[in-house]
């Protein structure tokens, strides 16, 4: 089945009570018992809810692995992966990352005695050089956020398995669409399914795929004892948004390129950070693990003047000035006060997340009213 086909149908059937075509909303906290034990698949919304069970298998079939489990954000799907590992281990992740990962990992769980090490992924080296005897996860995003870094996922993959180490790949900026990392050799896959999984911009979720049977005991296992799931609402919302995923990727990456090439040639805008560029970084690496690059784009202003960059957020009318991505409107944010202010200013800049870097999720809207929208706010400073 492919992607365009999956998207629709895959682990999902008509309702066998009523013989709907769209997976109802089952709306309810427990479930009937002929006898103690006997039941029907279900016996407490917490450890499963026939909608949620319906967007966990559809999600296991698009990023080609045998399990899935959604939760309440991304967030709480990240502090599921970290539950697997006890003190005294170690774990290895990309230095430029989302806020809200840095925050969890430092201020959450290193407390509990749980090593951190970042690292810039980009060069492999700095990865086998980090690795000990305690290191049991390596946690990687590509592209990153925000600087779009690359990250080869099956050379990384070969590391983690020499060394006996598992892998894990937040997918949120790519999506299944654009790359599927269990093929590369990645163990866990993370979404944050807020973003481009939902599409628009109306529900928080997180979400795990992978294809080990041991490691999915284990997550569901924490699924279910700490409880951070997702609702059958918000299960029925991501269903019916992944059902046009593949259409709005293809838009996204579409409009993506436009901009960036329109921001790459303004004389106002000094560096644009978007994989699709032959001279970005490990572009080579984008084009062999990812189908297309994408809609996230991020830029610098000349000067590096945090003033220019508010001035210009704050004068744009079709990019609307939020934070999240991944919706089908164009947005934008300000990553140094917004969606990474929980890193520290000397890590953040190591990184390359200066005062004036913006970050653009753009949308599905006409190209040419995004391009005119920008124009006008890059002349306003």
């Amino acid at each position: 089945m492919r992607f365009g086909t999956k998207v629709i149908h895959a682990g999902l059937a008509p309702d066998p009570a009523t013989g709907a075509v769209m997976t109802p909303i089952y709306q309810t906290s427990t479930y009937h018992q002929k006898t103690p034990g006997e039941h029907k698949g279900f016996q407490y919304s917490r450890s499963g809810n026939p909608t949620r069970k319906a967007l966990e298998d559809n999600l296991a079939a698009l990023e080609n692995g045998t399990y899935g489990m959604c939760f309440g954000s991304g967030v709480a799907a990240i502090d599921a992966v970290i539950k697997m590992f006890k003190p005294g281990d170690e774990i290895i992740s990309t230095d430029d990352l989302y806020g809200g990962s840095y925050r969890i990992f430092t201020k959450i769980f290193e407390p509990f005695g749980i090593k951190f090490k970042f690292v810039a992924m980009s060069d492999l080296a700095n990865i086998e050089a980090a690795v000990t005897a305690n290191t049991k996860l390596i946690w990687i995003e590509t592209p990153t956020n925000p600087m779009m870094n690359i990250i080869d996922i099956e050379a990384v993959s070969k590391i983690a398995k020499e060394h006996n180490i598992l892998l894990a790949v937040d997918n949120t900026f790519a999506t299944p669409y654009l790359q599927t990392p269990l093929d590369l050799g990645a163990d866990i896959v993370m979404h944050s399914a807020t973003k481009y999984l939902g599409g628009h911009s109306d529900v928080v979720m997180g979400a795990l795929i992978c294809k080990d049977e041991k490691i999915a005991e284990q997550l569901y296992f924490i699924q279910n004892s700490s409880g951070a799931i997702c609702g059958p609402q918000d299960s029925f919302l991501v269903l019916r948004g992944i059902k046009t995923l593949h259409l709005r990727m293809q838009r996204h990456c579409e409009n993506g390129k436009v901009i960036a090439h329109y921001l790459k040639n303004h004389p106002k805008v000094d560096q644009v950070y978007w994989p699709g560029f032959e001279e970005h970084p490990n572009h080579a690496v984008a084009k062999k693990q990812m189908k297309d690059f994408g809609g996230m784009i991020s830029f610098t202003i000349k000067g590096n003047r945090k003033e220019d960059a508010f001035k210009l957020m704050s004068s744009l009318k079709v990019f609307t000035l939020a934070e999240s991505l991944g919706g089908v409107e164009s947005l934008t944010c300000h990553p140094v006060t917004m969606t990474h202010a929980a890193i520290p200013k000397k890590e953040r800049e190591k990184s390359g997340v200066i005062d004036s870097l913006i970050r653009l999720s753009v949308g599905v809207e006409d190209v040419n009213d995004l391009t005119d929208d920008l124009e006008a706010a890059l002349a306003s400073i």
